[in-house]
């Protein structure tokens, strides 16, 4: 190493195999696949997963001038049209049949010709299209026509790759260069062994490697078969995105992939337009296509502009569209069919566990080239003092031959291929489970991460709380009620005017983001955000009968609600002409905003300063019992500038509403687990100041040491500032987007922590990106803010963020366990073999037995210790932080100590065996060769079963709640009974007496006896300041202590 640095194992994988869990640059992705060089058995089940770099490469740049080519294509269609003129496009007969009067190519060229209107003109605009397409713009479509629509028109999907059959995995674990070699040995050594010995004694050893190669491709094809289907089930989950369309009169929601062609559909700020169509109605919307034209300049669609693209984001407003043409007959869905799947990102783990096997491989390689040379040296050299170097037998062709299988099965036992893919099978049994519990992973490397997160960013409302408001107290006209019941709603009409009531429940019901539906059962219900309906209920109790009337006032303009302004805006038109603007949102902004208040005779008379505290003294005492508090306001106006946003003054205070969201039940408990887990919560949250410390002292997140903050608070700091002030926040309320986005990029640049933030808006991109582990909420979410994420939580429950951080630590600690067992067995096999091959002159471990050898600890090891469920014990430990060791001194030890053990046994067996347990027999030989390899198979057996626990004693715990791992561990006893028993001609093997069986037994179970003893020698050193925190920290047990 250079600056006079001593190698290592733990430097030399810093140095060639660590990449970022995300975003790897590609110079690292290159520079670990170089580092690997020809130190793989299975290139092509190794690297099966992740993309290649150059077809990579070419994707991005496709991805690049992907505008480009579409500008072109557009301006020469254009052009065409001009010279030919429209083009006429053929009815099907079958369209025709079932009453349509527009061909589906004809229907996707509308929405193509972006510059020329003509075809849409010459339908009759959008009412035309609606019209031949049998689609009504109020009602939608008929839910019984949907079928033959899919069926006429097309599915909302785009061409994918076929799912790989269970022979494609045979024919990639056949890839395996040693086994092909040993292939070719098996035959030489069946054509050798049927001249010199004739059949079936000469086919035996042949019949027996190849036999044991069928076994270790079915039982590997059937691993990477079920991992595969798998990851297919989660595709599929992540493709469940659920959209808001019209039909038969009633607003319901669909699967994107039961989108239909005749759908009016629904659309808000953060969703990803699902289909190509036209403009129906809305307000201020605001159209992002650069996935499509690579163009960022935004789009503001209306009636003059109306096409809509599949791909593109809605960056602000509403509106409703008339869906035209779906699947590959969008241009987002011929581009998507155009893009090959490249596979998916390595993890770090991965990555590391690459090396692992890389240094291993290197190691097994010079074993086995010196075994094969000394076993070729000690046969030639005793040729050479008996029979002469030059008389030569078949029998001596048949012994090179095995010597050569022997060296070739050792470099299978060497390379330990299933080291990283072990990885991919813990992660996807882990993928599987989460998505059980409402997590749905989307980036492997996430999941890993997980486990190692330090800091978790978290918003409060739909997280913390359980997202079901109601309004909970009301303050109007100096006149302050809580709302239970019909009896308060009662009292309160009676303690104002009745023009203080029309007023407010009028700004209630036009400003509004809800709306009342018809159910599929027939009964209204409201849609939209919990703060919305909450309002819009307690509207519809106050003066029900007017909403019909009130929802039929002419809207002028509308500014929606969004994270920064924090506020929403209608303007309407009054009966009499008038103009009127309500306003609503976040109160003391629009306190702010009030220099008039209405009493509760409905008079309107100014608001003074005194007035002004007052109000905000309301605020803060409904802040301080963890109400989400709301201003309504209104003003009168003669006019509105077309070409200007509605005035931020003049407004008149309405009302102040308390929204009460229940904490969740296991709130408080999960931040109390991960307060135990090293783990800071911190709450980001919009709301008041008063409230979010409630509500955060409340789940335990907010302690006595701690900071609570607002979000501009963070402007204008200094670096030193900010890093000393980071650690002690623990809420920020009123905070932004981009708040929450230089909180999560100082954290992790300042405070080196890995954190995890969660978000729901479309705004909130940048932090989800920014962010080591974005996780998007799914009922909550926006689809953007959902394809910025690394995992989705579907429930948005603070208790299953912290289930996803004990199955990242699960798969961390159950990859540490399978490479702590799997590195024994190496070291083990390889020094006997060795050392056998230099003192006796053969080995005791033949090839078919080292191939039932490293099918134990490669695939079904994996499977055995890759898939422990998480237990508690896991959160009592801090988190492995950046730079930790992988390989720990623990892991060293149980390496070293349980090798010592096996090696010794095998070692007195081997070479005064036969004396000690005074074997006889007409082949004293072979029997001594079973024991050993028996006594060998069951010290990997219970040393499996130790591998469970690292540094616990107890290693039974919780071992029939495994069923895989018990199953394993079953079968591999069964089949090594019939090895032995049954297969002695294939295995090389002779039936071994009841007491040889049991001292077989009981060597292997000393093993773990050696285990209790190991564990008891200390090798690293407590740390007991890891990280400040604002609670104690539970003393560190686990391997992460390096």
């Amino acid at each position: 190493m250079e600056g006079g640095r001593s190698w290592n194992m733990e430097s030399y994988l810093n140095e060639y195999f660590d990449i970022p869990a995300k975003n790897p640059p590609g110079e690292a992705r290159l520079r670990w696949r170089r580092a690997v060089g020809l130190i793989v058995r299975n290139r092509r089940r190794r690297f099966r997963m992740f993309p290649d770099l150059r077809s990579l490469d070419d994707a991005q740049a496709r991805r690049k001038i992907l505008g480009k080519v579409q500008v072109v294509i557009n301006v020469h269609k254009a052009a065409l049209q001009f010279i030919d003129g429209v083009k006429q496009y053929p009815l099907p007969p079958e369209l025709i049949e079932e009453g349509f009067c527009i061909s589906p190519d004809e229907l996707a060229a509308i929405t193509d010709m972006r510059k020329d209107h003509r075809i849409l003109k010459r339908h009759g605009a959008i009412k035309g299209i609606a019209r031949k397409i049998k689609a009504s713009l109020e009602d939608g479509v008929k839910e019984a026509e949907t079928t033959t629509r899919l069926r006429l028109y097309g599915t909302n999907r785009h061409a994918g790759k076929p799912p790989r059959s269970f022979w494609m995995f045979v024919r990639d674990a056949l890839h395996d260069l040693t086994l092909i070699i040993l292939v070719v040995c098996a035959l030489v050594s069946l054509v050798v062994g049927l001249a010199s010995q004739g059949w079936p004694k000469g086919t035996y050893d042949s019949l027996g490697i190849i036999l044991s190669i069928l076994l270790v491709v079915l039982v590997t094809a059937t691993s990477d078969y079920k991992q595969s289907r798998k990851f297919i089930e989660l595709d599929r989950e992540k493709q469940k995105i659920y959209i808001r369309v019209t039909r038969d009169k009633k607003t319901k929601k669909v699967l994107v992939h039961d989108l239909v062609v005749g759908d009016i559909l629904h659309l808000s700020i953060g969703d990803v337009v699902p289909a190509d169509g036209l403009f129906i109605s809305g307000y201020c919307l605001v159209i992002d296509e650069s996935s499509l034209t690579g163009e960022s300049e935004p789009i503001h669609v209306s009636e003059q502009k109306p096409f809509l693209h599949a791909g593109s984001k809605v960056v602000d407003g509403t509106a409703k569209m008339l869906v035209t043409a779906v699947g590959t007959r969008t241009e987002w869905g011929r581009i998507m069919g155009t893009l090959n799947d490249d596979g998916v990102d390595e993890t770090p783990l991965q990555v590391k566990l690459n090396g692992v096997a890389t240094i291993i491989g290197q190691i097994g390689l010079v074993f086995a080239i010196l075994t094969f040379l000394v076993l070729m040296v000690r046969l030639l050299a005793d040729k050479a003092m008996h029979l002469g170097l030059l008389n030569w037998s078949a029998n001596d062709a048949l012994t090179i031959v095995n010597y050569f299988a022997i060296a070739v099965t050792i470099i299978v036992v060497a390379v330990p291929e299933g080291l990283p893919l072990a990885v991919t099978l813990s992660l996807a049994f882990a993928m599987k489970k989460l998505m059980n519990d409402k997590a749905l992973v989307r980036h492997l490397a996430a999941c890993e991460t997980m486990g190692s997160a330090s800091c978790i960013c978290t918003d409060k409302t739909g997280t913390l709380t359980t997202n079901h408001m109601v309004v909970n107290k009301v303050w109007i006209s100096d006149v302050s009620k809580s709302v239970d019941g019909d009896t308060s709603i009662s009292e309160l009409k009676g303690s104002i005017s009745g023009r203080v009531m029309e007023i407010l429940i009028q700004g209630i019901f036009v400003n509004t983001g809800s709306e009342v539906v018809l159910g599929d059962n027939g009964e209204k219900t409201t849609l939209g955000t919990p703060t919305e309906v909450a309002l819009l209920e307690f509207g519809l109790n106050l003066g029900g009968h007017l909403y019909d009337e009130y929802n039929k006032l002419t809207r002028v303009r509308i500014e929606p609600f969004n994270s920064v302004k924090k506020m929403m805006s209608v303007t309407i038109q009054l009966p009499n002409g008038d103009l009127r603007t309500f306003c609503k949102g976040a109160s003391e902004l629009v306190l702010e905003q009030c220099n008039t208040i209405i009493t509760s005779d409905g008079n309107i008379v100014p608001l003074s300063e005194m007035q002004k505290r007052y109000v905000l003294n309301i605020i803060n005492s409904f802040s301080s019992e963890a109400l989400r508090t709301l201003c309504i306001a209104f003003k009168d106006m003669n006019e509105l500038p077309s070409d200007q946003p509605i005035s931020d003054d003049g407004y008149t205070l309405i009302a102040l509403f308390g929204i009460k969201d229940p904490i969740r039940p296991g709130a408080k408990d999960a931040v109390t687990t991960c307060m135990a887990a090293g783990i800071t919560v911190k709450m980001v949250t919009g709301d008041n100041i008063n409230t979010a410390k409630a509500i955060a002292k409340e789940c335990g997140i907010l302690t006595e040491d701690g900071i609570a903050i607002e979000g501009q608070e963070l402007h204008g700091k200094s670096s030193d500032e900010l890093k000393e002030l980071l650690p002690k926040i623990q809420v920020i309320a009123r905070s932004l987007p981009m708040d929450k986005y230089k909180l999560v990029t100082n954290l992790r640049s300042m405070c080196q922590e890995v954190v995890a933030v969660t978000g729901d808006g479309t705004n909130d991109a940048p932090a989800l990106c920014e962010s080591d582990i974005g996780l998007a909420m799914g009922i909550s979410g926006t689809e953007v803010a959902k394809e910025s994420s690394d995992i989705i939580i579907m429930d948005d429950n603070f208790e299953t963020i912290v289930n996803i951080v004990r199955w990242g630590r699960a798969v961390y600690l159950n990859i540490q366990k399978f490479v702590q067992f799997q590195l024994t067995v190496n070291v083990v096999a390889l020094i006997v073999n060795f050392v056998s091959a230099c003192i006796i002159g053969s080995a005791p471990l033949t090839a078919v037995q080292l191939l039932w050898v490293n099918m134990i600890m490669d695939t079904l090891g994996a499977l055995a210790l890759a898939t422990e469920p998480p237990n508690d014990e896991m959160m009592k430990r801090p988190p492995v932080r950046r730079g930790d060791r992988f390989i720990t001194r623990i892991m060293w030890r149980n390496i070293l100590g349980q090798g010592l053990y096996q090696l010794l046994v095998l070692g007195t067996l081997m070479f005064d065996g036969k004396r000690l347990l005074n074997i006889g027999g007409p082949d004293p030989d072979r029997t001594i060769n079973t024991l050993i390899f028996n006594s060998f198979v069951f010290c990997q057996v219970f040393n499996e079963i130790n591998s469970r626990e690292m540094e616990k004693i107890n290693v039974f715990q919780g071992i029939f709640k495994n069923w895989i791992f018990v199953g394993i561990l079953a079968s591999t006893v069964v089949f090594q009974v019939m090895m032995v028993e049954f297969l002695g001609n294939l295995a090389n093997t002779v039936p071994l007496s009841w007491d040889l069986w049991l001292l077989s037994i009981i060597l292997g179970s000393i093993s773990m006896i050696v285990s209790v003893i190991l564990k008891c020698i200390p090798v690293e050193f407590k740390k007991t300041n890891i990280k400040s925190h604002d609670y104690v920290l539970i003393p560190p047990e686990g391997p992460e202590t390096v």
